[in-house]
């Protein structure tokens, strides 16, 4: 085997150019390929912590049928049941209620559709950082009566800016249509453009007042400190209470769970049609050498080779130059991923802006896993192999005589 690999090495180099053709195309393939599974990692992992630590959280409760009907009379009415249980789960980091409504909201210019949510100002901040997204005036904890944060693209729908004010208009637990007068105290700006133009904050105890004579609440948002134990703590409250349904992030949002799990075939498929172009470049690199080395070849059968060391010599000369390309591919490829992910790739020059518009941020942060590392060298090891498998069996068909006669 010492011996095959020595003579392997040195028959790649024989033609150093063609040779270093080859290699310098699978650099530049397998170097583009993880920058573009990084990019696509980095942004599966940005729009999903944006909407977990945002507004989904890593677990939700609400009645059996709210998210289907999302009728207000569908409240969660353990609540104060739940949240001791939450109080005393280790598991369990921060948690706040909301009070959920469809309606219209309506201005002196024109009305349009909204999602009315009713929330609690300190709990909503130790949850989630939705907060953040202000981008003038201030949150509903101002001191003002029923304020109001809505969206900047709303504001501008509606021709209204901080100070004026709307009027929110919605049905009661009793189907009854009742309406109130709300304050814009702040705008938010999440990129999101249908978000935006359709949500509408207000204090919990001003929404729930105008719904019901008791406090009411339609969801309970928990961020708890490891997102591995959502399934756990999912099934521990449902199994405790009756009447409500409590679901992972995974399983409020499909969408989310669908990019999630493609997101982990992203380098995969992309490192597939690399490889499935390469496979022809060392096919063909190969068929040019077995066709200049008839003669030696059929010289070293003459001389009592065995074809077994034929066909794995030609193997081993396919792995080499395709494991020596790959090697400084990977290299090249997790050098460039990690400056990446420590700096961010700004993609503001390129259009970046449109991204905000699917809740994306214009600077991603690319990352590849130590697993997505692994499956690449697999593909590399199969593709190497299986391109070099024709070229072996052309070459096994070689009959020493006729080719030392000749």
């Amino acid at each position: 085997m010492k011996m095959l690999l020595y003579i392997s090495w040195r028959n790649i180099w024989r033609h150093p150019a063609r040779s270093g053709v080859l290699i310098g195309a699978i650099i530049s393939g397998l170097w583009a390929g993880i920058l573009i599974s990084s990019w696509a990692n980095g942004l599966v992992e940005q729009r999903v912590n944006r909407v977990i630590q945002e507004e989904l959280t890593h677990l939700q409760i609400h009645h059996p049928n709210f998210l289907t009907e999302r009728e207000p009379g569908m409240f969660i009415e353990s609540f104060e049941q739940i949240y001791a249980t939450l109080e005393r789960d280790q598991r369990v980091k921060s948690f706040t209620a909301r009070t959920l409504v469809d309606g219209m909201v309506q201005s002196p210019l024109t009305t349009s559709g909204v999602q009315i949510k009713g929330i609690m100002s300190d709990r909503e901040r130790e949850t989630t950082n939705f907060h953040e997204n202000l981008v003038q005036g201030e949150y509903i904890d101002a001191d003002v009566r029923n304020p109001v944060v809505i969206g900047r693209t709303l504001a501008e729908k509606l021709n209204v800016e901080i100070g004026n004010r709307i009027v929110l208009a919605f049905q009661d637990i009793n189907n009854e249509l009742i309406s109130g007068a709300f304050n814009i105290t702040g705008m938010f700006h999440t990129g999101q453009a249908m978000y935006d133009e359709t949500a509408v904050f207000v204090r919990s105890e001003d929404l729930y007042l105008l719904l019901s004579d008791q406090p009411l609440f339609h969801e309970i948002a928990v961020m708890l400190k490891e997102d591995e134990d959502s399934e756990a703590v999912v099934a521990d409250l449902n199994s405790q209470f009756e009447n409500i349904i409590a679901e992972t992030w995974l399983e409020i949002s499909p969408e989310m769970r669908y990019m999630t799990q493609a997101g982990g075939t992203y380098m995969f498929y992309i490192m597939l049609v690399i490889m499935f172009a390469l496979a022809f470049g060392i096919l063909n690199t190969m068929l040019m050498a077995i066709f200049e080395r008839m003669h030696e070849l059929g010289m070293l059968m003459a001389i009592g080779m065995s074809k077994s060391r034929i066909f794995w010599m030609i193997i081993l000369e396919s792995l080499i130059l395709t494991l020596t390309g790959a090697a400084a591919g990977m290299l090249l490829g997790h050098m460039s991923v990690e400056y990446l992910r420590k700096n961010g790739l700004d993609l503001t020059a390129v259009g970046g802006d449109s991204f905000e518009l699917w809740g994306y941020d214009a600077r991603v942060y690319p990352y590849v896993t130590p697993e997505e590392y692994i499956s690449v060298t697999i593909l590399v090891i199969v593709t190497a192999m299986l391109a070099a498998i024709y070229p072996a069996i052309k070459a096994l068909r070689l009959t020493p005589g006729e080719v030392v006669k000749e």
